[in-house]
């Protein structure tokens, strides 16, 4: 697998968000080992789920004409647990595909069809800021151990 590119900046990840559709997070320590494996597991029960756990990035619809910025920001923060969870090395990889089905958490399951790109922690950073800007503090990441 070639080195996808790196988002370095939340307004390139807006950029490509607003250019394609079909794109997914996914966080992973190791999205080679992931891709070879060809799923996820659920994490209460081990069963082999079929296709890897992900997030759409699409933009939706009802978004209307607020930024692409802040949805990409909102749908890194949603999952950020999940880096911190899963321990060092964990990056968010922006990837194309098809779903496959449907997790335990009503999560896409997809088959990766490529690695875009990985985001780099300085957009992690430029996410948290933008999110902590809009005064909510109900806007939390969607931890289940945290409620």
């Amino acid at each position: 697998m070639s080195r996808p590119t790196v988002i370095t900046s939340l307004e390139e990840l807006a950029s490509l968000l607003n250019e394609r559709r079909g794109l997914f997070i996914r966080w992973s320590r190791d999205l080679e080992k992931d891709e070879a494996e060809g799923c996820s597991r659920d994490s209460l029960t081990g069963a082999a789920l079929p296709g890897l756990s992900a997030n759409p990035l699409d933009v939706e619809d009802w978004w209307g004409d607020r930024p692409a910025r802040l949805w990409a920001a909102r749908r890194l923060h949603d999952y950020s647990h999940l880096r911190r969870e899963r321990g060092p090395g964990v990056q968010a990889w922006v990837l194309s595909g098809r779903e496959v089905g449907r997790g335990p958490d009503n999560e896409p399951l997809i088959q990766c069809d490529e690695p875009v790109a990985i985001v780099d922690e300085a957009v992690m950073k430029e996410a948290e800021e933008l999110i902590d800007s809009q005064g909510s503090d109900a806007w939390g990441p969607l931890d289940r151990e945290s409620s």
